[in-house]
């Protein structure tokens, strides 16, 4: 059994906080789950047909713009995260840049943005359980129910520990190869139908400056969750240095697999036509299978559903921490309980439950297929949110003077460059994505969806304001 190393416990007790978590996994663990939150094979499911209908198949240059802009916020969340490794990551660095006050609306934004996240791929990954087991869809409520039961499930294995969690993501990691870079790799080498130009190519969708920007909207859901190797930081041995090379590293692997499997399953379509105009209601699945054979089927719906089970474990591990991380400040109302840790797991039992408790209330939006379109923008909007508050307090305390990167990782020269690039990144795309669109809506959805998740945003970061205006508490900063 390990103990936590004298450096990392030195360097927590130097930013204020007791060892109470197990430091127990490594760099390679904490690198699985942030790819394994991020999810490659999830995130591609969730876009690739609205994507390439859009814009046909040079929808995979906003790929490429939404991954470029990305990966600058990941370098100012590893100089973040190395300088400051505590669980929970955002609502500390942003209470220590920018005052505990706007750290706590960052801090609740974040938590309830990753809760709703979570209810989402939950959501997602139940037909594709039911289609494993039974090959049929989930039909009425069973859809919500199979997604409980997932949460449940998920909530059992984090209870038993931070290595339990690892080995498990470590085989969703296993999964993501085979069924990113494998298939992706085996697509192009031995059923390439179309040519590489393709891939730059409209195919008469005749794109507009406007579906462009809906397109490039779209690609950033792609990209989220890489900060959950950040809200482990308490349970990771050498953790100023291992957690930005698995930020940047999961960031940049995520990448080059979604931009892989986009490009292969575009090369591999025999018929990219109606694929463009969504005459194929499941591409990816139909591509696959039709190139590989039926035989796949099975096996393929397997790969998907580890990626989806270990996606779950994974943001349910992080948004625990988010929340244990706020309560132990005591931020959260019943703050005590949810800052409490088990005996022998020493992992924050309590503060999971209650994210799972929450995620469930959500899924009950999952009974109208029209309504659970709103959670999915509301988790999407609420992550780029809490993106934009982080690396605005950063760029804000870099030129205040208040902080200059004293972390094991630093971008040295080129630092406040990249602070900047990556605010003026998410200023636009915080706002592209909270645009309302009824593209990105269910079909047939009311002007009151479209513009509900803008509106449960408000109201939600008014809630975060108002709530933290009562809370008396000294600013640390």
């Amino acid at each position: 059994m390990s103990t936590p190393s004298q450096g990392d416990a030195g360097q927590l007790a130097e930013l204020g906080y007791d060892q109470e978590l197990k430091r127990d996994i490594g760099l390679f663990s904490v690198f699985s789950i942030g790819v394994a939150t991020v999810a490659p094979v999830v995130g591609l499911y969730a876009i690739f047909s609205l994507g390439i209908q859009l814009t046909g198949p040079a929808w995979i240059l906003m790929l490429l713009l939404s991954l470029a802009g990305q990966l600058t916020v990941a370098f100012v969340y590893s100089e973040l995260a190395s300088e400051f490794p505590i669980a929970g990551g955002p609502y500390h660095w942003t209470s220590r840049l920018a005052g505990q006050r706007f750290g706590m609306v960052t801090g609740i934004i974040y938590a309830l943005a990753v809760t709703a996240a979570l209810a989402t791929v939950a959501y997602l990954a139940a037909p594709w359980v039911c289609l494993l087991v039974t090959g049929a869809e989930p039909q009425g409520i069973n859809r919500a129910l199979i997604a409980m039961g997932l949460l449940l499930a998920a909530l059992i294995v984090n209870s038993c520990g931070i290595r339990v969690v690892a080995v498990l993501v470590n085989i969703g990691i296993a999964a993501e190869v085979i069924g990113s870079l494998g298939i992706g790799v085996v697509l192009i080498l031995f059923f390439k139908n179309q040519p590489f130009t393709i891939l730059f190519d409209t195919m008469g969708t005749a794109p507009t400056f406007a579906t462009f920007l809906t397109a490039l909207a779209v690609s950033g859901w792609a990209f989220v969750g890489f900060d959950a190797s950040a809200s482990v930081a308490e349970e990771t041995t050498g953790a100023r240095s291992n957690i930005p090379k698995a930020i940047i590293g999961a960031t940049t692997a995520v990448g080059a697999l979604v931009v892989l499997v986009a490009g292969a399953i575009t090369l591999a379509s025999t018929d990219l036509a109606s694929v463009v105009s969504g005459g194929i209601a499941d591409p990816v699945t139909a591509v696959v299978t039709g190139s590989l054979g039926s035989w796949s089927e099975r096996p393929f719906y397997a790969i998907v559903v580890t990626t989806f089970i270990a996606c779950i474990v994974s943001m349910q591990a992080y948004t625990g921490r988010i929340v244990f991380g706020l309560a132990r400040d005591g931020v959260l109302p019943a703050s005590r309980r949810l800052a409490g840790v088990s005996g022998a797991s020493k992992v924050p039992v309590a503060a999971m439950t209650l994210v799972t408790v929450a995620a469930g209330l959500a899924l009950l939006l999952g009974l109208d297929d029209k309504a659970i379109g709103t959670m999915i923008s509301f988790g999407t909007l609420g992550l780029y949110a809490t993106f934009f508050l982080v690396v605005a307090a950063a760029l804000y305390a870099r030129f205040t003077g208040r902080w200059r990167p004293d972390g094991a990782f630093r971008t040295g020269k080129i630092g406040d460059a990249l602070n900047v690039v990556a605010f003026v990144w998410l200023t636009f795309e915080t706002v592209n994505i909270a645009w309302p669109r009824a593209e990105l809506s269910p079909p047939g959805a009311s002007e009151l969806l479209v513009w509900a998740p803008l509106g449960i945003f408000i109201l939600v970061a008014l809630f975060a304001v108002i709530a933290v205006s009562r809370i008396h508490r000294k600013d640390p900063a």
